[in-house]
């Protein structure tokens, strides 16, 4: 009897590069480069995540490494005073803020700086786009990153050209090589749909991403694409792998396609740590149903064991500290 399929797996292959413990890595773009970044984060890797916030379309992703690099002023007339008196700045995130334009300014300025001076020794920057859909503010005529809840007669809306999008990855290549000719861009196109835009929409938008991110791989050695996108939507397409909005990937979805990110883009030697690190949070989390019984000391021990191998090649500094603590606890033996 033919076995049931339940899937349709998407096939990566392997980078011919890898990343180690010891790369340093940017992640930028939608909500999935916080996500990535935040797995990341958790296996203790040298990373930068997201640093100005969720940010959907290209023009405003190169805009902002750009203004990076050559250290360029925010425009002023971006700058915006929300109902709440807050200030914000149509080019950046909303969870870049302050109480007044000569703060945020200053801000947004140190946040530049440290992204430039993390850009200049990095080995890896992932992209991820949202969306070809941008606002031009009718004001300065100028491409907004965030339109902050102003009214929206504001701004214009407009659909992003293939040869506009890629002729600004094509300008971002460029620039990143000029300042860093070591650094390798990954590509990918976010799985998070945006309904906003009405599905038929939504995949005009996609497809126009897939297909720029194509382009600059096939055209460059150093420029990966990783396929983010199809694997949520052609692999991972029951709604069990979705949030109760069924819209964005849930935990499940997520901890899949970074497990496919890893086994793609890291070293053997880095795929084993990442085991390791998973087996001994399990153990940080288990709770001994009887008090401090021997057979839990035995367990913190194994703990602090396992953490001390590791100590070389990650901090782990505070999870040693944790449970020395829970072991000094324990009562002396009799």
């Amino acid at each position: 009897m033919k076995s049931l399929q339940l899937r349709t797996e998407v096939s990566i292959k392997p980078s011919e590069w890898k990343l180690s413990k010891q790369s340093a890595i940017l992640t930028m773009g939608s909500c999935f480069a916080e996500v990535l970044g935040t797995q990341l984060k958790n296996y203790k890797f040298n990373v930068l995540s997201n640093p100005f916030g969720t940010v959907f379309n290209p023009v405003s992703v190169v805009k902002l490494v750009r203004m990076s690099l050559n250290e360029e002023l925010p425009l002023m007339g971006h700058f915006v005073i929300n109902n709440d008196g807050i200030c914000l700045h149509h080019d950046f995130h909303s969870s870049l803020w302050a109480p007044d334009s000569q703060t945020l300014d200053v801000k947004l300025r140190t946040r530049m700086a440290e992204v430039k001076q993390y850009l200049l020794q990095t080995d890896t920057l992932v992209l991820t786009l949202g969306t070809s859909f941008v606002y031009r503010s009718v004001r300065t005529d100028e491409f907004v990153t965030n339109c902050h809840k102003i009214p929206s007669n504001l701004f214009r809306k407009e659909l992003l050209s293939l040869d506009v999008i890629n002729r600004e990855l094509e300008t971002l290549v460029a620039m990143l090589k000029s300042y860093n000719p070591n650094l390798r861009l990954i590509l990918t196109v976010s799985p998070v749909r945006h309904t906003r835009d009405t599905l038929p929409l939504n995949q005009v938008s996609k497809s126009i991403l897939r297909v720029a991110c194509h382009m600059l791989s096939e055209a460059h050695e150093h420029v990966t694409y990783f396929p983010s996108y199809e694997i949520m939507i052609d692999d991972l397409r029951d709604y069990r792998f979705y949030e109760p909005d069924l819209i964005h990937p849930n935990e499940v979805a997520q901890d899949h396609i970074f497990r496919t990110f890893a086994e793609s883009f890291m070293e053997a030697t880095t795929l084993e740590l990442i085991e390791e690190w998973d087996a001994i949070q399990r153990m940080r989390q288990h709770r001994p149903q009887h008090g401090m019984t021997e057979a839990h000391r035995k367990l913190l021990l194994n703990l602090s064991e396992r953490l001390q191998n590791l100590s070389g090649q990650m901090d782990v500094q505070q999870e040693l500290m944790e449970v020395e603590t829970e072991l000094r606890n324990f009562p002396a033996p009799e």
